[in-house]
């Protein structure tokens, strides 16, 4: 698959982002966790139990000796079938193909702007399985807006959060929430970039069906565009 232009203006800039969590993605503590069907622990895991879907998460890490998991990007899995609802009808194809990255690590620890941005829009999309509190940023770059999403965060940040107000590069304007207010998930930050909003507002699609995989890459490029993670890139 070539670059979109997203991603190509992405990789010109790569020395321009900062972090958007305040841990080292590629320290040897960092390991690559597998929701897809092919890992036989997720998929006969109970995923509609948090709990155990957080024991599970943590178990996953311990295996691997990893203390922050991380992954996802156009991985086909199987973890939503926890919430069928939302990610599509069961007469239907489900929406199973993850369009950012998730960073599994510890409630409250900060999440900070890549880059200088104005923040575009705040909700909290509290549904089971959802994205919870929610915070999406507008950058801009050679003169071509863009714009990243964080889903799952805590909700007393957010709170205070408006369109419009200016962030600087590196400034913490949220957390990583627990559950069950992030959406009822294990703790960890999804993490997204999108070329057009499409019109939205506070939302936007993180799982895509597989066959529509191209449309959605060229909109969703790979957010380790950004995170820089060589574990992600091996």
């Amino acid at each position: 698959m070539s670059d979109s232009p997203l991603s190509a203006l992405l990789r010109r800039h790569a020395a321009a982002f900062g972090p958007v969590l305040p841990v080292d993605l590629n320290a040897a503590d960092v390991a690559r966790l597998d929701f897809t069907a092919a890992n036989p622990r997720v998929a006969t895991a109970d995923l509609r139990d948090t709990v155990a879907f957080d024991q599970l998460v943590n178990e996953l890490l311990a295996a691997q000796g990893a203390r922050i998991g991380v992954g996802g990007y156009l991985e086909n899995r199987v973890i939503y079938r926890r919430s069928p609802g939302l990610f599509g009808d069961a007469a239907l194809p489900a929406r199973s193909l993850h369009l950012g990255v998730d960073v599994w690590l510890p409630a409250g620890t900060p999440v900070l702007a890549p880059l200088a941005a104005t923040i575009h829009s705040v909700a909290d999309n509290d549904h089971f399985g959802d994205y919870g509190p929610t915070v999406i940023l507008q950058h801009e770059l050679e003169g071509t807006t863009f714009y990243s999403l964080y889903g799952h965060l805590g909700r007393a940040e957010c709170a205070p959060l408006r369109a419009g107000q200016l962030l600087e590069r590196g400034q913490a304007f949220a957390t990583v929430g627990p559950w069950p207010e992030n959406g009822d998930w294990p703790p960890h930050l999804h993490f997204q970039l999108m070329a057009d909003m499409q019109g939205r507002v506070g939302d936007f699609p993180g799982v895509a069906l597989p066959s529509e995989q191209d449309y959605w890459a060229a909109l969703c490029p790979d957010p380790n565009l950004v995170l820089k993670s060589r574990i992600l890139a091996d």
